[in-house]
């Protein structure tokens, strides 16, 4: 899967513990995955035996979890692997999207940018069923990840070429999983508001870090707009237009109350990290209106670019980083049955 700030990588088999030990007895348990990101956890539930549906409002996202979650392994694979190689021989072609992000920005080699910008365009000449289309385009996003240039963010990238961006691009299936599941691209309150299930899984944006913002290239990639772009970083001009409250700290906790005001389910599990802007304390007050918390603490590395330090748009490092490692809350709500009625919305 791709690099990604605030990946769960670390944290998921405390997630899947966590949730799979919240089954109702003698059925599937049925998840919400309220801001699905990387789609990582999803994946992960799905592989546990849960019916996920996964939501993201960023196109990015919600194409992940649609190949992570929705896409059925048993009726796509095949396809997945004819297609992919068949897309392997397109010749490289240079275009707009080579030269906003190879060019102007260096993100990747031009030369791999070439051949991301042919296929990508071949993509959209195919009349691909949507789960086939999702795999594709999560195998070129992968790929195109495995010989970027940046430290594992897309708000600057480094000043000279990483030794990854001159190998080869090489298309690959993703690890698709066999049953059923669902991908969602909504605003998360009306997601909620929209789809019941047992357990609703909250990982929200948790300080300023807009995860649009971070990861506008591969925005680009899948919506292949080509928007205005502005700055050093070549980023998309909605970056500016598409903010959330829970990128704001005067906003995020009245946010996060309406959002767990809407959601019907059972159980409410979050995944919260030490450096946003709600407290430890903070979110157990706010859960607590909800039912009883109970919470885990589990210590992991930062993000891969805290290793290496802090850069500017020109990509030269500008600063230290003061610590190397987190603190992972997971919060877990047992909602008390009378609290709501369960599952009016569960088969929508």
């Amino acid at each position: 899967m791709i690099k990604y700030l605030g990946s769960k990588r670390v944290l998921v088999p405390v997630l899947v513990d966590v949730l799979t030990h919240l089954s109702p007895a003698g059925r599937e348990t049925s998840v919400l995955d309220v801001f699905s990101g990387t789609a990582r956890v999803g994946h992960a539930l799905k592989a546990a035996g849960l019916f996920v549906r996964a939501n993201d409002h960023n196109a990015y996202a919600h194409t992940l979890a649609h190949c992570y979650v929705q896409a059925d392994a048993d009726r796509v694979a095949d396809d997945a692997r004819r297609l992919l190689a068949e897309l392997q021989t397109t010749p490289a072609a240079p275009g707009w999207f080579t030269e906003t992000y190879c060019e102007r920005a260096r993100y990747m080699h031009p030369k791999n940018g070439a051949k991301v910008e042919a296929i990508r365009e071949r993509i959209d000449t195919l009349a691909l069923e949507p789960d086939l289309r999702a795999v594709a385009l999560v195998s070129l996003m992968e790929a195109a990840d495995r010989v970027d240039s940046t430290t594992g963010v897309q708000m600057a990238y480094l000043k000279s070429w990483a030794p990854r961006a001159n190998n080869e691009l090489e298309l690959r299936v993703p690890k698709l999983l066999p049953g059923p599941g669902a991908a969602h691209g909504l605003d998360a309150l009306a997601f909620v508001e929209r789809h019941g299930a047992d357990v609703a899984y909250l990982d929200p944006p948790y300080n300023q870090h807009s995860y649009l913002g971070n990861y506008h290239v591969w925005e680009t990639l899948v919506r292949w707009d080509r928007p205005e772009v502005y700055g050093v970083a070549c980023k998309r001009i909605d970056c500016r237009e598409r903010t959330s409250p829970f990128n704001r700290r005067r906003e995020i906790k009245g946010a996060m109350a309406a959002l767990l005001a809407a959601i019907d389910a059972r159980w409410i599990v979050v995944s919260f990290n030490n450096e946003g802007y709600i407290s430890r304390e903070e979110m157990i007050e706010l859960l607590s209106s909800q039912g009883e918390v109970t919470v885990r603490e589990v210590a992991h590395n930062r993000y891969v670019g805290a290793k290496i330090g802090i850069y500017n748009l020109r990509g030269e490092k500008v600063g230290r980083v003061g610590h190397l490692e987190n603190v992972e809350y997971v919060f877990t709500v047992d909602r008390q049955a009378a609290l709501q009625p369960l599952h009016r919305r569960a088969g929508s």
